[in-house]
């Protein structure tokens, strides 16, 4: 998949377990998107709405499973960490080549399931504000997080008071201005630190003028450094 290659909205009726063994993809649900490096998949239960996009040019595998033989009951989208065996397993399901027999790929399901190790990874989510003033603000800064102006900068660009786009980003999105540009940062970071761009360069980047002030926002908004968070799939399996 070319970098911003997507799959837009769409559903199956059998689960999927979505993975990039190179580069990196995004999945959205909902308001929740998760950002994939290859130490880490996305189980999708059937019947949920998704889109996929490669946010760097990616290699995008994915296992398609029958629910009625599947002993997995997870009704939500959960990320599992990927060690060595399970990403040859996957790979091996997911081969486009002539396909496995009914048996063998049973077998290789059966030792699939036992691998599927949920990790705890938050999802940053970043809801849009309705109002059209506070959109473009919102779609500006996540074309460009690092922005620094503050809202009454804004409000000039946009014809709106600082105190009124202030409002309509609490009332619209639930958040303050402060946390929602956070949390827009953030996300960003994610897509470059899965790029295996240095924390330096990635915190620069998204508007931090250390990356010590980077790592302490992804903490308190996600409870993982960067670094807990990317490494989630790299134990070896149990």
């Amino acid at each position: 998949m070319p970098r911003g290659r997507r799959f837009g909205r769409h559903e199956h009726d059998v689960h999927q377990l979505v993975w990039a063994p190179a580069g990196v993809l995004g999945v959205d649900v909902a308001e929740h998107e998760w950002v994939l490096p290859p130490t880490l998949a996305l189980w999708i239960p059937a019947g949920v709405p998704h889109a996929t996009t490669a946010t760097r040019p990616a290699l995008m595998r994915s296992v398609y499973l029958l629910p009625g033989r599947c002993p997995v009951r997870w009704t939500q989208p959960t990320v599992v960490a990927v060690g060595p065996l399970l990403r040859e397993l996957i790979a091996h399901l997911a081969d486009p080549g002539p396909g496995l027999g009914r048996e063998p790929r049973r077998r290789a399901e059966a030792v699939l399931f036992d691998l599927l190790r949920p990790v705890g990874v938050t999802t940053i989510e970043v809801p849009m504000p309705a109002d059209e003033r506070a959109r473009r603000v919102a779609r500006a800064l996540i074309a460009t997080p690092a922005d620094p102006r503050a809202l009454a900068d804004w409000g000039r660009d946009v014809g709106a008071s600082a105190r009124t786009l202030a409002r309509l980003f609490s009332a619209e999105t639930g958040l303050s201005f402060g946390r929602w540009r956070t949390r827009v940062r953030l996300r960003a970071g994610l897509e470059h630190m899965a790029a295996n761009r240095p924390l330096s360069a990635v915190a620069r980047h998204v508007g931090y003028t250390t990356p010590s002030s980077f790592v302490a926002a992804f903490r308190k908004e996600t409870g993982r450094t960067p670094g807990a968070y990317f490494a989630a799939g790299e134990r070896p399996e149990r």
